[in-house]
């Protein structure tokens, strides 16, 4: 268990290969750490390309006039 929600449960062994399923509310978003990662990244890099507040409240003033 993680917490009280997620629960991890094996699923098959074969050989050397374990598969491990994941038991979350729908609400829950799971990602596999390489997938978390790449958002994570894409987030950071839209957020500095982002316009700023007070970028906006000018324009928005330039626009009025």
């Amino acid at each position: 268990m993680i917490g009280d929600q997620v629960e991890l449960v094996v699923v098959s062994v074969e050989k050397d290969v374990v598969r491990v399923g994941i038991k979350a509310p729908k609400h829950m978003q799971i990602y596999r750490k390489e997938l978390y990662d790449l958002l994570k990244q894409s987030n950071e890099e839209a957020s500095k390309s982002a316009v700023k507040p007070d970028q906006l409240k000018a324009l928005i003033k330039k626009k009025e006039k």
